[in-house]
């Protein structure tokens, strides 16, 4: 009999905390593999991200082939994991992957805590010059693609959390839905 893993998709802007609520939930669940979107390169994705929103936001244009092997190839290992858990941006929204995903959580961080958070994780070297353009750049088109989150990911999720509670009770709030469901 084969064994069905729990895939469990964590979507946020940019420092909205995906990264480490995928970690920590990892923890807690014990029997986790964890697959982080940034860890891909994905061919023909788009150079431009502010652009690829201006165009439409078309998530489709994504070819997400290599996480979706990597699903596939933990799936049929000799030891599935009870959960697989995707740090993954787009929710339901790509039609390749949608049909990987049993349940999607939005982490939702306001904007302002997510570039402050974005500043100390990315800048803790940087002169100040580069984190001053860094700002300019978000203030002036970079901002879009925070916003095309909020209005298509966050509505298109399962769970939407305060992503400003502290990491241990956005962990919490996930295993009480994951443990009120019934899969």
């Amino acid at each position: 009999m084969s064994v069905k893993p729990t895939i469990i998709s964590i979507a946020a802007v940019s420092g909205g905390g995906k990264t480490i609520i995928t970690k920590k939930l990892s923890l807690v669940l014990g029997d986790a593999r964890e697959l982080f979107f940034d860890d891909y390169d994905f061919e023909n994705e788009p150079d431009d991200i502010v652009q690829w929103v201006d165009q439409g936001a078309d998530y489709n244009l994504w070819n997400l082939d290599p996480i979706v092997s990597d699903i596939e190839r933990i799936k049929s290992s000799r030891e599935v994991p009870t959960y697989i858990l995707l740090d993954y941006p787009f929710s339901y929204l790509n039609d390749k992957m949608k049909k990987y995903i049993d349940l999607s959580i939005y982490i939702d961080t306001s904007l302002d805590v997510a570039m402050a958070r974005r500043i100390l994780r990315d800048h803790t070297k940087s002169n100040i010059n580069d984190v001053l353009n860094d700002v300019k750049f978000y203030l002036q088109s970079g901002r879009v693609a925070y916003l095309e989150m909020e209005n298509s990911i966050k509505p298109n999720s399962d769970i939407v959390i305060d992503g400003t509670l502290p990491p241990d009770q956005i962990v919490e709030l996930i295993i009480k839905e994951i443990r009120d469901r019934d899969w």
